[in-house]
């Protein structure tokens, strides 16, 4: 079934299925995994390999893509919520490590603890993300399913793909947290 279907049709079909018709499909012409709903512009956004695919990883990413666009329309907490801490925490992950080595080389302990507490805010980040991912790809599967777009074994290969995704981000917040706790008890005590 999803050989006939590309990855901008399956989500053209989830869209609309969900009566979000007003949401475009687009491509992204940033490369490869750089698909990603963008709630600002209301936009659901495929790198060619998935817009273009017809395989059944194609027909997973972007169902999980648009599945982000159903929380957004539905106002899902998590997500409104990861929203929210967005800005900081982008502009936090890219200052919080200067900030720690100025405070290491100007011996300011002051600014040690702020770039502790940025670092806090970029992992809470990623802790909150980790819903959000979790309940696209439940809502992937469950409309994938229902509208047919794939058979029971392409189905298996659907969740194998959802749930591998799913695992990166889980890793990078198991990670975020160590990384946290060691700078934590080795800055903390100052």
């Amino acid at each position: 079934m999803v050989k006939a279907l590309t990855g901008a049709d399956v989500a053209r079909r989830i869209l609309d299925a969900n009566g979000l018709q007003n949401v475009p499909v687009q491509l992204s012409r940033a490369g490869a995994l750089s698909d990603h709903y963008d709630p600002r512009g209301r936009t659901v956004n495929l790198s060619e390999p998935v817009f273009s695919g017809r395989s059944v990883a194609a027909t997973a990413v972007a169902a999980h893509e648009v599945g982000h666009a159903i929380q957004h329309a539905r106002s899902y907490v998590p997500m409104t919520a990861r929203s929210a801490i967005w800005p900081l925490a982008s502009i936090g992950s890219q200052a919080w490590f200067f900030i720690l080595l100025l405070g290491l080389f100007f011996n300011a302990f002051g600014l040690v603890q702020l770039a502790l507490v940025v670092f806090a805010l970029v992992v809470l980040f990623q802790v909150v993300t980790l819903p959000v991912e979790f309940n696209a790809s439940r809502r992937a599967m469950a409309n994938i399913r229902e509208l047919g777009l794939v058979s029971g074994g392409e189905a298996v290969g659907a969740r194998r793909t959802l749930t591998a995704a799913a695992m990166t981000y889980v890793a990078a917040a198991l990670t975020s947290i160590a990384q946290l706790l060691y700078f934590l008890m080795a800055f903390g005590r100052n």
